[in-house]
């Protein structure tokens, strides 16, 4: 038994591992809670804080959040003190020179989850501090707006909400049912920009047969669709569009609609020329032909007078060069054109007015209004007055005008026609009272004066003597009047 003993000890104090002694100061438990001292003494001078990144306690409470805080707090303050071990203060003196804050929470602690010295800063406080920091609590937001990117709106909503000018995704509609009735919705709230909000998607969701199919049975949202794809100039949708409804007259106005954007005169007058074959009603396709052979008229005239402006041939162009070009230009300044420069010109010729109000079957009352305003401007009174002068069948001449003689005196006056032309038509107004009033408006006193005679009103003729001047002829005519 004692070799056996001896045999035991002899094992332990031979093995590479030792047995505890509590006399042994520098045992590698000793060195080991040396260690875990330094350590933590270190931890506190170094903040290794990444505000990135979310610490979590043993407690499982993120470290930063106000219920950690408080309870570290709390912890810190009755443990900081007894949990230090004396041979700490044995150690080096440069672990002794940085003793441990009981408590270092701040407010902004409390909501940052930080725990720093005061006396110490970390490397990116360092750079950015100016002397005070002011330290503001980041506040997360609250849950209920991460509901709008987040939670499953249905329809009505989603819908209620865009109303509200909320944002919401229509992503999550993916079947056929949840869209359409996404849409019956939004029709169903009378609001423009929602339902063309939701027909974009739509349109950007689904095959153009199936949308064509569903918006067949719903005119609200077609007529919605159709205006914004006219507002967009999405031409070759809406075409599918109309022709899959089978509106046959609207494909044909959409594709004439396209001459606008041809810019080269012979390419729209082919445009034009390839329409007139288009499923138009009947007069549709009557103002197409008219506006084809305008522009073929408009091209033979363009190039006709810019020949004769460019070769000073004729007086006309020298006194009133032209200001645009006649191309693309509407019916009614085409003939103001042609009564400008070719008025006088034979009805065979292309650019004569007559020819125009033939070919294009102008009323007469357009006609003279147009040709009147382009006469009067260049001067030409005689022509006014042939313009205005008739024959009856047993050759008797008379002054007839469809727009009627008060607009005549309006238009001869605007283009400063003299008194006398201006009287002569003054004269023909049939209704007295807006006889009287063109008369003392335009100052033309023979009217005035006559009219006062011919209703021998003795009151207003002696009234008006005093508006005019002493001594002129417009006097002795009322005092002659008077008298007589």
């Amino acid at each position: 038994m004692s070799r056996v003993r001896a045999d035991e000890e002899e094992y332990w104090h031979s093995s590479k591992f030792r047995a505890f002694t509590f006399d042994d100061e520098d045992d590698e438990l000793s060195q080991l809670k040396e260690s875990k001292r330094a350590v933590n003494s270190l931890r506190d001078i170094v903040d290794d804080d990444d505000d990135d990144l979310e610490r979590v306690s043993w407690s499982g409470e993120p470290v930063g959040s106000i219920t950690w805080s408080i309870k570290e707090t709390a912890s810190g303050s009755t443990s900081s003190l007894d949990g230090r071990d004396s041979s700490l203060q044995k150690g080096s003196s440069s672990y002794a020179a940085l003793p441990k804050q009981v408590s270092s929470y701040s407010l902004s602690s409390l909501f940052k989850g930080r725990n720093k010295l005061p006396s110490f800063q970390s490397l990116s406080d360092a750079l950015t501090d100016t002397g005070v920091k002011n330290y503001a609590p980041e506040l997360r937001r609250p849950k209920a707006e991460y509901k709008d990117y987040s939670s499953d709106w249905g329809p009505k909503d989603t819908v209620r909400r865009m109303q509200r000018g909320k944002v919401c995704s229509l992503e999550r509609f993916r079947s056929l049912q949840d869209k359409l009735v996404l849409l019956d919705e939004a029709v169903t709230g009378h609001d423009g920009n929602v339902i063309t909000a939701v027909l974009i998607f739509l349109k950007r969701t689904l095959r153009r047969e199936i949308l064509f199919r569903e918006l067949e049975v719903r005119q609200v949202a077609l007529c919605h669709l159709i205006h914004f794809l006219k507002e967009m100039g999405e031409q070759k949708f809406l075409l599918d569009l109309l022709r899959f409804l089978d509106r046959t007259e609207e494909v044909a106005l959409s594709q004439y609609r396209e001459h606008l954007n041809i810019q080269d005169v012979e390419k729209r007058r082919e445009f034009l020329k390839g329409c007139i074959g288009l499923p138009f009603s009947a007069e549709d396709t009557s103002h197409i032909q008219d506006h084809y052979t305008l522009l073929e008229r408009q091209i033979i005239i363009e190039a006709n007078d810019r020949h004769l402006e460019m070769a000073g041939q004729s007086e006309l162009f020298r006194k009133y060069p032209r200001k645009a070009s006649i191309l693309n230009m509407p019916l009614v300044t085409t003939l103001f054109y042609s009564c400008f420069y070719h008025y006088t010109e034979a009805e065979g010729m292309f650019s004569s007015p007559t020819n125009l109000k033939k070919t294009f079957k102008i009323p007469d009352k357009q006609y003279v209004l147009t040709a009147l305003a382009a006469r009067a401007k260049l001067r030409a009174w005689g022509d006014v007055d042939a313009l205005l002068t008739t024959k009856n069948w047993l050759g008797y001449t008379k002054k007839k005008a469809p727009i009627g003689f008060h607009r005549v005196v309006e238009i001869l006056q605007r283009n400063n026609a003299p008194v006398q032309v201006l009287q002569e038509y003054m004269r023909l107004v049939e209704d007295v009272e807006t006889r009287l009033n063109l008369a003392t408006k335009y100052k033309c006193h023979d009217v005035v004066i006559e009219t006062y005679r011919d209703l021998k009103d003795r009151i207003q003729l002696t009234a008006y003597k005093c508006k005019v001047e002493r001594g002129s002829a417009e006097e002795e005519k009322i005092n002659s009047i008077l008298n007589n």
